[in-house]
């Protein structure tokens, strides 16, 4: 995958890439890592060192989506910096050996050391681990073996962090993330349903850079990437601000962008930056397309009725709600059913209070608090 003592400058430009194209892509992580400009340099001095640092991937329970994401990004790749950067000895699903000569080799990289172990998909308990095997071992003996001469582990994907679908119910085979099983090693959890590979990158940069993980939050998320939720960002952000829900598929606030709480948005309680980062190389995301996010770098995201909106209640107190803010352009009355001063003059807990009567209101939903509730909040909270 790469040439022996090649610096990442000499492979960049044997392959057309010019030097400028080469501190873009630096100064692309630094701003994915949510670190100043100036970091770039640091960044490509560390990207330029003739030294790879050695990479296992295992796939246990998945359907190889993250793999594919990673493959995927846009020229020039992501994957061919990274591949470039790195000396991936082992990933069962793009190496050319295979068989006997793939376990070999991972056998050489585990016994070398320190490499960055990243992990895709579930791994199984049941029976012994029975229902997940390579090369006559349990994805569960898989794992832990990897994991000894390790530096850090990278768990990418939701099935690997939290136990994503394999774990969702009934879980016949006892799915769980990596974090559960492995607890002597750093490990940095990358969820989403795929990985965003941009956070992949990032995430080893950051590495390579600084000799050690970012910092993460109370899940092992880096915060760069999942340190706000999604609603915050949110192009249909001013669409909620404005009291302006989509009501049902093709109606005219859906051809128009408006907000897709009602359609069943999990924005509100997902952190991620999808709304920044996007897909496919800052194309478009799920929300822009049209469709509510489903909430897929949170724990038991498949649990959640994907199109029935979340009760915000359930998930954060009062306080921890957006503010409401007061709409920069004229609402229609007649499309959101309000007068008056509308939900922009109230901010924090009255603000998601007054935002809860605006959707029972207007769309003639079930309340998603009790009205005595909604009362004491909002005499207590009001500002």
């Amino acid at each position: 995958m790469h040439l022996l003592g090649e610096t990442l400058q000499e492979t960049f430009t044997r392959k057309g890439i010019t030097r400028r194209d080469f501190m873009k892509f630096c100064g692309v992580m630094a701003s994915a890592l949510a670190l100043p400009k100036s970091t770039a340099d640091l960044i490509a001095r560390a990207l330029e060192s003739p030294k790879r640092l050695p990479v296992i991937w295992l796939e246990l329970q998945d359907c190889a989506g993250c793999s594919e994401a990673f493959l995927r990004t846009p020229t020039p790749t992501v994957g061919e910096l990274v591949l470039d950067v790195l000396s991936v000895d082992y990933h069962e699903t793009i190496m050319a050996a295979s068989g006997h000569a793939a376990e070999a080799a991972k056998q050489a990289s585990m016994a070398a050391g320190g490499y960055i172990l990243v992990v895709e998909g579930a791994i199984s308990t049941a029976d012994d681990g029975g229902y997940c095997c390579i090369a006559g071992k349990s994805s569960m003996d898989i794992i832990q073996e990897a994991a000894k001469n390790a530096v850090a582990i990278v768990a990418i994907g939701t099935c690997a962090t939290f136990g994503g679908i394999p774990k969702a119910a009934p879980n016949p085979t006892s799915a769980v993330g990596v974090m559960d099983v492995i607890r002597d090693k750093p490990i940095i959890n990358l969820p989403g349903c795929p990985v965003n590979p941009v956070n992949l990158s990032a995430t080893i940069v950051h590495y390579l850079t600084f000799n050690r993980l970012p910092e993460v939050d109370k899940l092992l998320r880096p915060l760069f990437a999942y340190g706000a939720k999604i609603h915050d960002n949110c192009e249909r952000r001013g669409h909620f601000d404005a009291g302006e829900f989509v009501r049902q598929w093709g109606d005219e606030g859906h051809r128009k962008g408006w907000c897709l709480y009602q359609m069943g948005c999990k924005g509100p309680v997902t952190f991620h930056n999808c709304p920044t980062v996007r897909y496919n190389n800052g194309t478009s995301w799920p929300v822009a397309s049209g469709h509510p996010c489903i909430g897929c770098s949170e724990p038991g995201f498949w649990e959640m009725k994907t199109y029935e909106p979340i009760t915000l209640y359930e998930f954060a107190p009062p306080e921890q709600f957006p503010s409401v803010e007061k709409p920069s352009r004229e609402i229609n009355p007649a499309a959101v059913a309000i007068s008056g001063t509308a939900i922009g003059f109230i901010t924090g807990a009255a603000g998601a209070i007054a935002y809860n009567a605006l959707t029972n209101r207007s769309g003639h939903q079930k309340p998603e608090i009790e009205t005595e509730e909604a009362e004491k909040s909002d005499h207590s909270d009001h500002t």
